[in-house]
């Protein structure tokens, strides 16, 4: 790690890290595979992005009650408890067709998913020097983009059928739970226990446009995915090539996270939010053109993964310096609430859009996103 340049950190932290990345890889892996049945099962893409917005929807709801758990059980108790709820979910998958008790699991996932990714980002912020937290976090964004960059391409690399998928995403999770079953993630702090703690309001007033930087990266690295996989699936593409479309969104975030981290912690965080912008709004102008030349949904579901994830790890990084003095819970509170709104606006504009105005329909309103954030860093709303 020192090859890197990352600090000495808590042996339980790496631990929680790790889960959280089995996390992402075994949900990268059953998302894309869930819109495909729900696809094949004559869903509409409407009802697809539904269901993929409920996870986060629980997530953003969840987001204030969050620090009352973590003060009454623990961030490493809640952590596990998180990570426990999200594996009953992924069983559930396995053992009913039904449209209404999968979104009742879906539920249940982002009640889990709402302690775990919580815990894990606010440890981050609280226990990394300041000299290192854009390569910490970065290097930590690119093990996240690697599981989302390796899970869907798994059904094509191993041939699984998509109840073998569903199980190898349940067996992910069930690893990454007994990760974390040692005293020393019980241990870990995350937040000054000395200083009044700050609500989610107040974060929120305190630095609203870097939670805006959140939606948007939510929309664009996690609330396309589904969607376009079904997309892909409704074209005509098999089990392995729809599902690679979101492969294509995690290389791109896996490729550029730990860069971006790097570059970070040497140069001016509002020039990089606005370069992540102004790609993001050129990729929803080409995906426009997504009918004529297919080969570029793979393009902009790369950029989708790479630019969106870097907005959200800049965000996090300005969130470990704004709100190193008060909070770093109640700062990675506001920013996951953020992006997990944009996690749920993004399939189900999109669905929507898919259905009534089609592929050129979905290419616009996206550039429209893209670009309100280049306005609002524009205005120098952005700090850093």
């Amino acid at each position: 790690m020192h090859r890197l340049g990352l600090p000495p950190l808590p042996a339980g932290l790496w631990r929680v890290m790790m889960g959280t990345a089995l996390v992402v890889l075994s949900f990268s892996l059953l998302n894309p595979v869930l819109a495909v049945r729900l696809q094949t099962a004559g869903v509409s893409s409407t009802a697809i992005g539904s269901f993929a917005m409920l996870s986060f929807v629980s997530v953003a709801l969840l987001i204030p009650v969050v620090p009352h758990l973590f003060a009454k059980v623990g961030v490493g108790r809640a952590y596990r408890l998180g990570l426990g709820l999200e594996l009953i979910a992924c069983l559930g998958y396995l053992l009913t067709d039904s449209y209404a008790l999968w979104c009742a699991l879906g539920l249940m996932s982002g009640v889990g998913a709402a302690a775990a990714w919580n815990a894990t980002e606010a440890l981050i912020a609280h226990n990394v020097p300041a000299t290192h937290r854009g390569r910490l976090t970065g290097f930590y964004q690119a093990i996240l983009g690697a599981g989302m960059a390796l899970g869907p391409f798994l059904p094509g690399m191993l041939g699984l059928g998509p109840l073998q998928a569903n199980a190898v995403a349940a067996a992910g999770l069930a690893l990454g739970l007994s990760l974390t079953l040692v005293p020393a993630v019980s241990q870990l702090k995350a937040m000054h226990e000395d200083r009044e703690p700050m609500g989610l309001i107040a974060a929120w007033r305190f630095r609203p446009c870097l939670v805006w930087a959140a939606v948007v990266g939510g929309v664009f690295e996690v609330g396309l995915g589904t969607i376009t996989t079904a997309y892909g699936s409704e074209i005509g593409l098999n089990l392995a090539a729809a599902t690679s479309i979101a492969g294509a969104l995690g290389m791109g975030s896996f490729a550029l996270q730990y860069p971006l981290g790097w570059l970070a912690d040497h140069v001016a965080s509002r020039r990089l939010f606005a370069l992540g912008a102004s790609v993001l709004a050129l990729s929803g102008v080409a995906f426009a053109f997504a009918t004529q030349w297919p080969a570029l949904i793979w393009v902009c579901a790369t950029l989708w993964g790479a630019m969106g994830g870097a907005l959200y790890t800049l965000s996090m990084i300005r969130v470990a310096h704004d709100f190193a003095d008060s909070s770093a819970l109640a700062g990675t509170s506001a920013m996951i609430a953020g992006y997990t709104v944009g996690g749920s606006l993004g399939p189900l504009v999109s669905g929507w859009a898919f259905d009534h105005v089609g592929v050129a329909g979905q290419g616009a309103w996206l550039a429209l996103l893209a670009v309100s954030l280049l306005w609002l860093q524009g205005r120098s709303c952005l700090q850093g």
